[in-house]
């Protein structure tokens, strides 16, 4: 490969992953790293993960939680850092020498923690501090949460296991890894290798002047001046379907985005997806598990598919009904304009805004205005200071890995540094889908000093145009709105321990911090906190914020549907049993994808003008992004975060601040370092009241 060299190799000041940092708080240096530092960098730090290991395991003196638990628990400092900024990289700089660099990293870094997970000396020590229950019982309730997830993760790894099926997983862990791999570059390819040329200025009649302009600038970046191109990240083909009034291209432009992966070329991801099924299926009952949602379940709050199920069906009782009702609403629309149609999947966005306009005098783009990215970003930066008394400085001396970042510093009530946070705002060629938060450095207390951590928010906005900035939809301010507490929850993390921090919490609890953030955004009392008016600085108007709070509710039904499909999709997948897996006596080899999917959502009546807001060819959450029999989550903790929010509620002040201080210190402050219910009973007093999901999404009232 092309970056690929020896170990020894690039080692000095050429290379700045092999010495600490001398960046203002230790952040990387991005205006440093270059492409070829990654591969040396990644074999010396597994080199030195290695002897790290091997200390551990060669430690003459019997194990203890400090020399063997807490001794793992700071290994493999190098290997982090290094993967850390490979991966914003390869998430969102994506290109064909990033893409070579990951096939050939993936499968050393697997090999490297397998040998890690299968290392039976190192198991013995971990297995000995597990089993000594009078050392264990003098343990804090974090130093047992540490305990417990690293014993119970060599178990789930296999360590437990006769030689011949420890090889298995082995060569199974290593061809998932390839597979999913292989999943995302097919995808981000096919995103970014598709463009909806227009050059007749008549087919972009209904298109707001911004979205125009989008287009415009995106067709002279690809050397297509005086044309418009629309693609297939969301901020392109969502506001074309909105307002665009050439039925014809909006649903090829629809069909294009549904049909990723799905094309038969060498994108298609239907050939991964039996393979990454099969073989998560294959390594649980090795396991000793049924399914893979029995295996991944064990680890949540979930804990049974049957409980997931029960979850999504009593949700879906209520969505589809809604859903139903809407469409009908849609076609009314469309019969009034007299085409004579029948209301399609790419019609929905069209006549919804519609409808929006008609039923709530509600015009999304007359509400752009004053959601300008900057202002919104600082109203999010008002709500964490008027909850929490934390403030945010931003730092312009901070190297960043592209240019449109940007970097603050965030600081305490008494002044002092609680880490720095990155906000990676636009869409871009070589930037994967969707939104997420993640960290260059977590927060925790290393050889007695505490390391401020260092987060970062990725979004996939529309840039500014000329003469015009940033402007976000409604669903872009609540997914910046989302995505910033998932950046809280790695900045207030108290904890002492790596394995333990921020973010590291069961799946089904880690959406909590995020979701919660997003009842602020259109409080009325917090927007007029940020929303101004773009060109004149004039703040929302009463008027406007009185037609939001109207349309509140607007649209639920397909939302949820949309939602609750997929996660039900995702549960189809994954608690398929061998049994199911060998019809026909080959496994998964003959398996139409495209035919299961539609038999799983044929099963529970979802309507044909409505798709999961997944399908399987490019649902990444599930098939290279972690949440593989986890999509629920999102409604899971969305009972959590609607009872949380009551709670402020309750006290008639959306800032109340012994409530925020209570989820400060109970949730946001305290990772994995307890159970999620005892950590949320201790927030709440009791556990969640389901109701208020229902009533959040306008289902009850």
């Amino acid at each position: 490969m092309i970056y690929s060299c020896n170990s020894t190799s690039n080692k000095g000041t050429d290379n700045p992953f092999f010495s600490d940092y001398s960046t203002p708080n230790g952040v990387p240096p991005f205006d440093l790293i270059k492409a070829e530092h990654f591969i040396p960098a990644f074999e010396e730090g597994m080199k030195r993960h290695n002897a790290e290991i091997a200390s551990i395991v060669n430690n003459p003196e019997p194990a203890t939680f400090e020399n063997t638990i807490v001794a793992l628990d700071e290994s493999g400092r190098m290997l982090d850092k290094v993967g850390a900024a490979f991966s914003v990289m390869t998430g969102t700089m994506s290109d064909s020498i990033y893409q070579s660099l990951e096939k050939e990293i993936t499968p050393k870094r697997t090999e490297h923690y397998d040998n890690i997970n299968f290392n039976t000396a190192l198991f013995d020590r971990i297995k000995a501090v597990h089993d000594d229950t009078t050392s264990v019982a003098k343990l804090t309730t974090e130093q047992k949460m540490l305990l417990d997830n690293t014993y119970k993760s060599f178990v789930r790894s296999g360590i437990l296991l006769d030689g011949s099926k420890q090889t298995r997983l082995r060569e199974i862990n290593k061809e998932l890894s390839s597979a999913s791999l292989a999943f995302n570059q097919n995808l981000l390819k096919e995103t970014d290798s598709y463009q909806l040329v227009i050059e007749n200025k008549e087919d972009l009649a209904g298109l707001p002047e911004d979205v125009i302009a989008a287009a415009a600038k995106t067709a002279k970046d690809k050397g297509l001046e005086g044309k418009w191109v629309f693609g297939l990240s969301k901020p392109s083909w969502e506001p074309f379907l909105q307002y665009a009034e050439n039925r014809d291209l909006r649903e090829k432009l629809y069909k294009a985005m549904y049909m990723r992966a799905d094309n038969g070329n060498e994108f298609d991801n239907k050939e991964n997806i039996k393979k990454i099924v099969s073989l998560r299926l294959e390594k649980a009952n090795i396991l000793g598990y049924n399914t893979h949602a029995d295996y991944v379940l064990e680890r949540t709050m979930a804990k049974t598919p049957d409980n997931v199920m029960d979850l999504l069906n009593n949700i879906w009782k209520y969505a589809l009904p809604q859903a139903k009702k809407e469409l009908a609403e849609l076609q009314a629309i469309a019969d009034k304009e007299g085409k004579n149609i029948k209301v399609e999947s790419w019609d929905w966005w069209y006549y919804a805004e519609k409808l929006r306009k008609e039923k709530y005098a509600l015009d999304e783009e007359a509400l752009k205005p004053y959601f300008q990215a900057d202002n919104v970003r600082q109203g999010v930066f008002a709500v964490a200071n008027k909850l929490y008394g934390i403030t945010f400085k931003q730092r312009t001396d901070v190297p960043v890995y592209q240019q449109d970042v940007k970097a603050y510093e965030v600081s305490d009530v008494d002044g002092s540094l609680i880490g720095l946070i990155y906000f990676d705002d636009f869409a871009r060629q070589g930037k994967r889908p969707g939104a997420w938060m993640s960290s260059f450095r977590k927060q925790e207390v290393f050889k007695g000093d505490f390391v401020h951590p260092l987060i970062y928010n990725v979004g996939n906005y529309n840039p500014p145009t000329e003469g015009k900035p940033a402007l976000l939809t409604i669903d872009q301010v609540e997914t910046m709105f989302h995505e910033f507490g998932h950046g809280l929850h790695g900045l207030l993390s108290k904890c002492t321990y790596n394995g333990v921090s921020g973010t590291a919490v069961a799946r089904d609890f880690v959406e909590l911090p995020s979701q919660i953030m997003e009842h602020w955004a259109f409080e009325p009392e917090v927007l007029k906190m940020y929303a101004k008016h773009y060109e004149t600085g004039e703040v929302i108007p009463q008027e406007l914020i009185q037609k939001i709070q109207n349309a509140g509710y607007f649209n639920q039904g397909f939302r949820t549907t949309e939602l609750v499909a997929a996660a039900i999709l995702d549960m189809n997948w994954y608690t398929m049993t061998s049994d199911s897996n060998a019809k026909g006596g080959d496994g998964l080899k003959n398996l139409d994808v495209n035919k299961f999917e539609a038999d799983a959502m044929n099963k529970i009546g979802l309507i044909p003008e409505i798709i999961p807001r997944y399908r399987s060819t490019y649902f990444q959450h599930i098939f290279s992004g972690g949440y593989s029999s986890g999509y629920y989550s999102y409604l899971w903790s969305e009972v959590l975060d609607s009872d949380a929010f009551n709670a402020f509620v309750e006290k008639g002040n959306i800032f109340d601040q012994e409530t925020a201080k209570s989820f400060r210190e109970n949730v946001l402050s305290k990772g994995g370092s307890d159970e999620p219910m005892t950590l949320y009973k201790k927030f709440r007093g009791a556990e969640p009241n389901p109701v208020y999901l229902l009533k959040n999404r306008g289902f009850v009232k």
